[in-house]
């Protein structure tokens, strides 16, 4: 990371090494030798940038702050598309400082679900108006009814549900399990998840991507925590006969999540039931059978 000295206050680190050549900085942390004009140099352009990135906000949305999206990719995208570093666009550096939910650029804010505009994440609230309440979700401690097929229950908290976490990055997850139920396989395609055990004996696994498609797999006790990388296809079962709890912690707002047998079989409209039959090199009659089941 770029020593906050080198920085303009409320712009991104390039994280990304940038070669050897004599506009290029690499390893700025183990790197003691580096030349002061190469900092200088970067530092130029990443406030030239931001300027620039401002200005199309202004333009775009007004003055008035609190209607500024969190992040436009447009307007970043014609904010760096004129700066070259030996050919090579910025943007295929800033893409990395933007890789998760972007930063907050002031103290809070707070979700405005109400609002008509449309953005990428969610419109903040005026500041004026927010209340305590924006902050604060109640009933985590709630055991949730497990009496449905799969025999479990996700009670989740993001900014859907506590309008104060847009920006920050997190949501978090009550998971409850009848005996023997499970949290099927399913994926975030915007979050790691970690997840600590509260109660109960939990089998949890995830899968690599391909061509390996390894299982990783673990029996977790009371205590126990595990971490699912971004995107990859989880699970967790309940080997207990009793009620098992589990509480996730996630490295996005808004997470989501997509239940592959749901999202596989149940998509509206069908997959086409060939296409299926050949993928899982069945019979097409045992699609249309599972099909109907969602």
């Amino acid at each position: 990371m770029w020593k906050q000295s080198h920085c303009r206050k409320g712009s991104r680190p390039l994280d990304k090494d940038l070669s050897s050549s004599s506009s290029h900085v690499s390893d700025v942390d183990s790197e003691e030798n580096i030349k002061e004009e190469n900092l200088v140099w970067v530092d130029e352009r990443a406030k030239e940038t931001w300027v620039k990135y401002d200005g199309y906000l202004v333009e775009k949305y007004g003055n008035e702050r609190s209607n500024h999206p969190k992040f436009d990719e447009v307007s970043w995208s014609q904010a760096v598309g004129g700066i070259n570093i030996d050919g090579l666009l910025l943007a295929s550096y800033a893409s990395f400082a933007f890789a998760s939910d972007p930063s907050p650029l002031q103290d809070f804010c707070v979700a405005d679900p109400k609002s008509p505009v449309l953005v990428n994440g969610v419109v903040c609230k005026d500041p004026k108006l927010v209340q305590a309440d924006d902050f604060l979700f109640r009933g985590l401690n709630l055991m949730r009814n497990t009496s449905n097929d799969v025999g479990s229950n996700v009670t989740a908290v993001t900014v859907a549900q506590l309008p104060g976490l847009n920006t920050f990055g997190i949501s978090m997850a009550r998971i409850d399990f009848a005996p023997m139920g499970i949290n099927p396989p399913h994926t975030h395609p915007r979050a790691t998840e970690i997840l600590t055990v509260i109660e109960g004996r939990i089998l949890v696994g995830f899968v690599t991507s391909n061509p390996e498609n390894r299982l990783i797999t673990k029996v977790l006790e009371k205590g126990d925590v595990f971490v699912f990388p971004e995107g990859l296809i989880h699970f967790q079962k309940n080997l207990g006969h009793g009620y098992a709890l589990a509480l996730a912690a996630l490295s996005s707002q808004n997470p989501g999540v997509i239940t592959i047998a749901n999202a596989v079989f149940g998509s509206n409209p069908d997959i086409p039931a060939d296409v299926l039959a050949k993928a899982f090199q069945t019979n097409i009659n045992v699609v249309y059978q599972i099909q109907s089941k969602f």
